[in-house]
């Protein structure tokens, strides 16, 4: 996927502008920065929500080999796990018993064996988070976008579901862009991280290359020697982005 040159604006003084970043082939790239510096933005300029105002993107991918993965969950109701997890599926074409079959088999491969016929009130929220991972996933996606979709869970539940995604992705050889703001979860999935600067007019002012080798437990990888510097430079530099920011307002 390649994004070159964007810019987003919503009728003032643009969002983003001029933002180039690259995913390759199986590659996990993140995307942090201060709140409104557009990160949301382009990923919705890259599934085509979003008309830039300038630049373009090139997704790689045909619309139905990308997949979605909000903050929350969107599981419709009155549907069971299962029927969630095949709804998708069903819109393309496939017939309700062979995508409720392969709903089974991605419930179980996120350690949802037996939860299939639960309607999402009867669901943790772990447990929902796991059926909308599902629900993706199942959609064999070679691009997924990915928008703080761990941020409401607690600390273990959201390690342990990061792990497994993390397992499936590396696997499936997907390739993933993440927002987050958590730079430890950034570092931890990430091959390569992209830094926006404070809005409006945000840009991408550093690119991360991260030295923690593959095959990786994201939990694990918090203790290899290369994660506390890097995290330190990513802290910093946040930080001056955001302290810029004050400063320039204090100015004026």
């Amino acid at each position: 996927m390649r994004v070159r040159n964007l810019t987003i604006s919503y009728g003032g003084d643009p969002v983003l502008e001029g933002a180039s970043i690259d995913v390759g082939t199986g590659q996990f790239v993140s995307l942090i920065g201060p709140s409104g510096s557009g990160k949301s933005s382009m990923l919705r300029a890259v599934i085509g929500l979003q008309k830039p105002l300038a630049g373009m993107v090139d997704a790689g991918f045909a619309p139905s080999e990308i997949g979605m993965l909000f903050q929350d969950d969107a599981l419709l109701p009155w549907k069971t796990a299962r029927e969630n997890v095949a709804l998708g599926l069903t819109f393309n074409g496939i017939g309700r018993t062979a995508a409720l079959a392969r709903a089974d088999s991605w419930l179980g491969r996120l350690g949802l064996s037996g939860f299939g016929g639960r309607f999402p009130r009867h669901l943790s929220g772990g447990q929902r988070k796991r059926v909308a991972i599902a629900q993706v996933l199942a959609m064999q996606p070679k691009l997924l976008l990915m928008d703080e979709p761990f941020a409401s869970l607690d600390a273990i539940v959201r390690a342990r579901i990061i792990q497994d995604v993390a397992a499936l992705v590396e696997r499936e050889r997907i390739s993933v862009l993440l927002v987050t703001h958590d730079l430890e979860e950034a570092i931890s999935l990430s091959d390569c991280v992209y830094l926006l600067s404070q809005g409006p007019r945000a840009r991408i002012t550093q690119q991360y290359q991260v030295p923690i080798p593959r095959p990786r437990d994201p939990v694990k990888a918090r203790v290899h020697p290369a994660f506390a510097p890097l995290y330190e430079k990513l802290w910093n530099d946040l930080s001056h982005e955001v302290d810029f920011d004050r400063l320039a307002e204090a100015a004026e």
